[in-house]
């Protein structure tokens, strides 16, 4: 009997929660950012070390990522991210 595969998501809460659905976006929960999975910035980090694969998190959608407070990479989502800026994102920031 095959079991079926289970895959790590964060929710619109923040929480993790476990799919059979596999996740479409992946995030840096350290500066709380999602992308493609396929994204050039994530894959040089993952090269580059563990300590940015730790920080990994999946979604299973845009929404959920947004409401778990994370915001568009600038790399692989240039348009997302230039609308989320334009909208006030990093406005705290220098």
């Amino acid at each position: 009997m095959e079991t079926e595969k289970l895959y790590m998501l964060v929710g619109p809460d923040g929480a993790r929660t476990t799919s059979t659905t596999k996740g479409t976006l992946g995030g840096y929960r350290k500066e709380r950012r999602y992308g493609r999975l396929d994204c050039k910035a994530a894959r040089r980090a993952l090269a580059n070390g563990a300590l940015y694969a730790q920080q990994r998190v999946f979604f299973a959608d845009e929404a959920t990522a947004v409401a778990a407070g994370y915001h568009p990479c600038s790399v692989c989502m240039p348009q997302e991210y230039k609308a989320w800026r334009a909208a006030g994102g990093h406005s705290a920031r220098p």
